[in-house]
């Protein structure tokens, strides 16, 4: 398989970015999308020229690091993280378009390397669930239902790409930031902190710069690991009543 690619190449985040056209051939359709792109640095670097700088760890689709915008489409036309995108999705001759993720509160570090240490520290002003360590538990010692169970590990599947926030026309972060609240505070371990949780989770995303959601639903069908749109909801009730609560005080 032969393929046209148009990267987008930026050596740093002062300088300015163009997409950079690449012919890439010896392409195999078993290929997933990431060692495509180590074919083309295998040809940049025996030529002379750097190689594209792009994200990437565990290549199982696991870790989230490897988000890219191809073809318009957070991790491309399947609905998968870019390192489990194959390359049997293209066809022989197709033109390729690779970007890193475009939002204000993601500045391209350089090439397709974007900066996400936003997602940080919206995580870190959620804080610590104050459960007591020590010996585990016995497993029933704290019955939940099998409903807030299912809630809690669906959102807690999120791994923290930010194809919801390349995918939103605002570059908004609110699917990430409500499956980091709502897999803690319907659980009780979350429940001390249920309140503090989603203000400082909220304020701390508004912080960061992210745009305003207005529930165009793109974040839900970009998103790998399924968190599914109504989150968005479940966490504007907890900030709703969490704010209720603290005016009350």
């Amino acid at each position: 398989m032969r393929l046209t690619l148009r990267v987008w190449r930026q050596r740093n985040a002062e300088e300015p970015g163009a997409m950079v056209t690449y012919d890439v051939d010896g392409i195999s359709e078993d290929m997933s999308f990431l060692e495509m792109l180590d074919t083309l640095n295998e040809k940049l670097i025996l030529s002379g020229d750097e190689p594209v700088a792009f994200d990437h760890d565990c290549r199982e689709g696991i870790c989230g690091a490897c988000g890219v915008v191809i073809n318009g489409d957070a991790h491309g036309p399947e609905r998968t993280t870019t390192c489990q995108l194959h390359m049997r999705h293209f066809e022989d001759g197709d033109t390729v378009d690779v970007e890193p993720w475009r939002a204000g509160a993601f500045p391209v570090v350089k090439d397709l390397v974007v900066d996400r240490s936003a997602f940080d520290r919206i995580i870190g002003a959620g804080g610590y669930i104050s459960v007591p360590t020590g010996a585990a538990p016995e497993a029933h010692a704290t019955p939940v239902p099998k409903a807030d169970a299912d809630f809690a590990f669906e959102h807690a599947e999120c791994i923290g790409c930010g194809a919801c926030v390349a995918a939103c026309p605002n570059g908004s972060a609110m699917l990430f930031t409500s499956a980091k609240v709502n897999h803690l505070n319907v659980l009780p371990q979350g429940a001390p902190e249920r309140e503090t949780r989603v203000l400082d989770m909220v304020s701390a995303m508004d912080e960061e710069g992210f745009g305003g959601c207005t529930l165009a639903g793109e974040c839900a069908t970009a998103c790998p690991k399924g968190i599914p749109l109504p989150s968005i909801a479940a966490m504007n009730k907890e900030w709703l009543r969490a704010t209720r609560k603290a005016s009350r005080r």
